[in-house]
Formats: C-alpha cells, structure tokens, sequence
C-alpha cells in the first residue's frame, strides 16, 4: 500500500533529511586513503547519538552494521570491514537516519583520493541519472517516467543499468511501495505519483553489465563482471509542483 505523509509527518522528514545531509558533508571530507569502511560506519553512529536520532539499517532484517557500504564493484549492501581504501578506489555509503519516527534514506559514492576520468565520468552520469529523475516528476507523472528519465541519461554511455533492484517508498518504513525500477521500459505496477509521497529514487549504474549477484554473506552485491558500480540516491517528497528534497545536495 502507497502512504501518504502529512504536514507534520513531512516536517519530522525534512529534519531527518537533514540529519543525513549533515552526515553526507562530514562523510566528503573524512573518506581518503588509509580510513576502513568499519570507520565510516563508527563515525555515523556517533553523528547519530549526537543528534537524537537512530540508524534505521542497524538490526534491519539482521543488517548489522548503520551504514551500507559499497567499495569498487560492490553495488549495494556491503557490510563494513576494517579493509583500508587505497587510492583511486571508489566508495557508496548507503544511509538511513530516524528522527522523530520518520525515516530520510540516501546515498553517495565518494572518490578515494584521485580516480581516473573514465571512473569520475561514471560517477557523474549516475549523478545525473538521480537529478534528472527527480525532475521527472510532475503533476500528473507516474513512476516509470522516473525510470525512463533515468534511463535517457544512462543508455547512451553504454553502462549497465541495474534492475534486480530499484527505488522504493520510504517514510515510516525502511522500504515502502511504490518500487521505483531504474531501467525503462520494466515491469509492475505504474501507479500515478501525488502529493504526499515519499519516494528514495536510487541509480545504480556499472561500468560493465547490468547484472549483479549476491555474494556468501547474503547481503553484497556485486557486479557479475567485477566492473566498478556507482550509486546516488535521495529521498524526495512529492508535491503539487514536483519534488522537494530533502537530503540535501550531491556536492
């Protein structure tokens, strides 16, 4: 069922937003060579107690760790390890914040030091894959002309855009409906995007294939050719205009 927040449920969202968007600034300019992703995911715990609020991933299905993160040709769902980043590696820190019993979700995939321009070039396509999906949104729209959009910027680059999994809705529940796929044209249930929708819109774009696989742990993902992923994602409410973000900015 797709839920609608309201006016005071929304506001404890835009605090939760910015609770990540805080982390997301903090996080830019900590990750460099020598530091763990065990590291990130101790510093976000500890931004949260600061703040008041809670790691919606920590115990979620069994997760173990507050932040997913994602090293190279790791997509998603990578659990941190204590394995140091090296120059020219690439990082996605997957984040959910609770505040006020409202939950905010977003990504960035941050550059380790200096990386090569075919792998910024990634990095910055799949950053305008999420814009231009979130600019999508329109009076009368419907989610696939999310997944188109984020298709037409990707597509011609020749990347593998990932469908084994999608965005989602987000709110009071870590995933909420609609699923929000990222390749067009796809499957499922079109339904039309109102005021009062909470939506995480996530690309997750490799430089090989498209297709993915689930490693022993049962929670990484990585891409099948072992090609380097990149993933942005915002949580986004929907108004009578378009979309407002609410977690901050991808600079």
């Amino acid at each position: 069922m797709i839920t609608i927040k309201n006016e005071a449920q929304i506001g404890a969202l835009k605090e939760s937003g910015a609770i990540l968007a805080d982390i997301f600034r903090v996080l830019k300019d900590f990750i460099k060579p020598g530091v763990t992703p065990a590291e990130i995911d101790q510093l976000v715990r500890k931004i949260l107690r600061e703040k008041g609020a809670e790691p919606s991933f920590l115990g979620y299905s069994g997760y173990p760790a507050a932040v997913c993160t994602a090293v190279n040709e790791q997509v998603i769902h990578g659990i941190p390890d204590s394995t140091p980043l090296k120059e020219g590696d690439i990082i996605g820190c997957d984040i959910g914040v609770t505040y006020k019993g409202m939950i905010s979700d977003a990504a960035r995939t941050y550059p380790v030091g200096r990386i090569s321009p075919e792998v910024q070039k990634l990095l910055d396509v799949t950053k305008k894959a999420l814009m231009e999906g979130i600019a999508a949104i329109k009076p009368g729209s419907r989610v696939r002309d999310i997944s188109k959009a984020v298709t037409a910027v990707i597509e011609p680059h020749g990347y593998g855009i990932v469908h084994s999994f999608c965005g989602h809705g987000v709110g009071f529940e870590v995933h909420e409906e609609p699923q929000i796929p990222n390749n067009y044209p796809s499957r499922g249930k079109n339904p039309r995007l109102k005021p009062g929708m909470v939506l995480a819109i996530e690309p997750m774009v490799n430089l090989g294939t498209a297709e993915v696989e689930i490693l022993e742990d049962d929670w990484t993902v990585v891409t099948e050719d072992g090609s380097l992923s990149a993933h942005f994602e915002h949580t986004v409410v929907v108004t009578e205009t378009g979309a407002d973000i609410v977690t901050g900015s991808l600079d």
